[in-house]
């Protein structure tokens, strides 16, 4: 019967004499291994074993016969009979006489376990793997057993913590929250709280933790549940943590730059309108919300050219976009002249340059516009301007600057056009100024200056070239014109009834009248004559205009 039930045993068993040679072996052991046991061969159960295993089992079975061991459990490799080696899970111990204490015989027992083998070398070449790939990344892995409260943490998990890669560290939750940051403890706590329970759109948390060393770190956590209770509640949580701390350094540096250029940017005076490649206002300073009028909020996402309006100080007329012409050009673009900027709070004089902003590659991704307000510069600009061709006590044109105007009038006439000139003198002056006064004089000339002025064509040219002394450009203007003109100037000054400290003072006007035709002169030449021709009226009683042609 015993005989039976070894012989049809599942697990294949062989008898070995204490020499190692086999003199038995079922049929268990014959189908798993292939070989065929003859007594008479004298095979040695070594034999069959992988040569690498035969070292330990020759050691297991010495300790065996001296007693050192009751029986040997183990996995070796044994050789089939087509050459293929497979595992198998070995269990051996002796066989005995009682009466003598000695051992006889070692009876084997071999379980099939290759496929076991298999699947633990592929899962430790997977675990291999991935522990490769988590360390290369530095990811450290953490593993919750909600139930228990207990934590897993990863070889890399230490290191990034300052931790050495061996040491122990009490899983215990409550361990891990005492070295969190103060500040980042509620916002840990409140994020652990929504993991547990099951959240599974809660993937990443940032904090700050303690190493040994009392410094910071910065850990960028992600993970979520992937086990759970029949109820559909988290029994255990996994995840990764990565060391951001040089990340999160960089961060905060350029956070604290990026604050630095916003406060100078908002403590600048001049405007600063930055746009995408595309030409929408991406952001703008106070600065160009002032001159613009424009908020802020209400001007970014809007064309620049909605909020940037400017027009030509001189012909008035709207001009191009300069960070449309920047965009399409790709280079720097100066609007120059007087350029007025129509904004929602009114106009102001600006200069304004608008540039290309690249990225580090060189590619093209908007554009900055920066404009000052100069409008008191160019004011005074233009009253130094007006004061230098300006007579400062009647506010006409200096003598400098009628000379200017009429070295053009003289130009245009070699063209064909004619012009008048008149000299004007005024009669009777020398007596106000000197019974009334220098500022009953200087009234006198600027009311002289006003009559002159409404008399004359609003083209032509009044200028003060003296200090009793007026000249008169007359453009394209007939000589008969000129006559009229000069007449009616004489009647006008005639008629000024001038009051001064309670007297009336008349005075009158000489004028010498010329034409500027293709004949050639120079300003001193035609101011010449008609000056010639103005001592001729004055000579013939005063009061009179008198043409230089008539001399």
């Amino acid at each position: 019967m015993l005989t039976r039930v070894v012989e049809n045993a599942a697990v294949g068993m062989v008898l070995s004499e204490m020499s190692g040679r086999m003199v038995y072996a079922n049929k268990a052991f014959t189908s798993l291994l292939g070989h065929q046991i003859d007594p008479a061969a004298g095979q040695n159960i070594l034999d069959i074993m992988h040569p690498n295993d035969v070292a330990v089992a020759r050691l297991q079975l010495q300790r065996l016969m001296r007693n050192e061991a009751e029986d040997y459990r183990g996995e070796h490799r044994f050789c089939r009979a087509d050459g293929e080696h497979i595992w198998v899970s070995v269990s051996a111990s002796l066989l005995r006489d009682d009466a003598a204490d000695a051992p006889l015989y070692l009876i084997t027992q071999l379980t099939n376990i290759e496929l076991q083998k298999k699947a633990e070398a592929a899962l430790a070449h997977s675990e291999s793997r991935w522990n490769f790939a988590l360390e290369s990344a530095r990811q450290g892995v953490w593993d919750h057993d909600i139930v228990h409260d207990t934590m897993f943490y990863s070889r890399m998990w230490r290191v990034m913590r300052g931790i050495p890669p061996d040491a122990e560290v009490d899983g215990d939750q409550q361990e891990w929250l005492k070295r969190i940051h103060p500040d980042d403890l509620q916002h840990v706590l409140d994020n652990v709280d929504r993991q547990d329970k099951g959240d599974e759109d809660l993937d990443a948390l940032e904090y700050r933790e303690r190493k040994p060393d009392g410094s910071y770190v910065w850990i960028l956590s992600r993970g979520r549940p992937v086990e759970w209770d029949k109820h559909g509640n988290p029994t255990r949580t996994l995840g990764t943590d990565t060391d951001i701390t040089r990340l999160k350094l960089v961060e905060l540096e350029l956070a604290a730059e990026k604050e630095r250029l916003r406060v100078t940017l908002n403590s600048i005076a001049d405007g600063m309108i930055s746009t995408d490649e595309s030409g929408h206002v991406v952001f703008m300073n106070p600065a160009a919300e002032a001159l613009t009028g424009w908020r802020s909020t209400d001007a970014v996402g809007q064309e620049v050219r909605a909020v940037f309006v400017v027009r030509d100080g001189e012909t008035g007329v709207i001009q191009p976009c300069p960070v449309a012409i920047c965009l399409g050009n790709d280079m720097p673009v100066q609007l120059d002249g007087d350029m007025i900027l129509v904004g929602k709070a009114g106009e102001r004089d600006i200069r304004c340059t608008a540039a290309p902003l690249k990225t580090t590659s060189g590619t093209l991704n908007g554009a900055v516009l920066v404009f000052q307000d100069v409008t008191q510069s160019r004011a005074m600009q233009r009253e130094l301007a007006h004061s230098a061709s300006h007579d400062d006590l009647t506010g006409l044109p200096n003598r400098a600057a009628f000379e200017r105007a009429l070295n053009g009038a003289i130009a245009s006439a070699r063209a064909g056009r004619r012009h008048g000139l008149l000299y004007i003198d005024l009669d009777r002056f020398k007596p106000v100024n000197d019974t009334a006064g220098h500022a009953a004089g200087d009234a006198l000339l600027r009311q002289v200056a006003q009559t002159i002025r409404g008399t004359c064509r609003s083209h032509d040219v009044a200028a003060r070239i003296g200090g009793d002394e007026f000249a008169v450009l007359l453009h394209d203007c007939p000589d008969d014109g000129g006559q009229k003109l000069a007449d009616k100037i004489v009647r006008a000054i005639g008629a000024l009834a001038f009051s001064w400290a309670g007297r009336t003072y008349g005075i009158g006007a000489s004028v010498g009248i010329t034409a500027i035709g293709e004949q050639p002169s120079s300003p001193l030449g035609f101011m010449g004559e008609a000056d010639a021709a103005c001592y001729a009226a004055k000579a013939r009683g005063r009061g009179i205009a008198v043409q230089f042609r008539d001399l």
